[in-house]
């Protein structure tokens, strides 16, 4: 049996083969053994879910969120729309309604 090779975007060993492609349990990531893996560039945030992320998309709250300089949280299950990835501590940046321009941590959303 040959080795298989890791996920290009996650490089994860776990790899399997399903059919003709090759697939990673921990991304999602499917690709062909055949053509050459295409690498991305900068940064991947992943979600509570360890989806991966990108500009646009939405994302849910697992968990009720406090905010600073108010007494209100951000509740579980508050979706969140058209959100935007940085490269910092706080991954997330985003317009909550009812709260404006925030910041989230992606650990604490899973991708809708």
């Amino acid at each position: 049996m040959s080795e298989l090779l890791p996920c290009p975007i996650c490089q994860s060993p776990y790899t399997y083969e399903l059919d003709s492609k090759l697939v990673c349990p921990e991304c999602g990531n499917e690709w062909s053994a055949a053509e050459e893996p295409a690498v991305e560039e900068g940064f991947v945030v992943k979600d509570s879910n360890r989806h991966i992320l990108a500009n646009g998309d939405s994302a849910v709250t697992i968990k009720n969120l406090p905010v600073k300089g108010t007494s209100q949280s951000i509740k579980a299950g508050t979706k969140v729309r058209n959100i935007r990835l940085v490269d910092s501590d706080h991954n997330i940046d985003c317009k909550i309604e009812g709260f404006g321009a925030m910041a989230l941590k992606s650990e604490f959303v899973k991708k809708a």
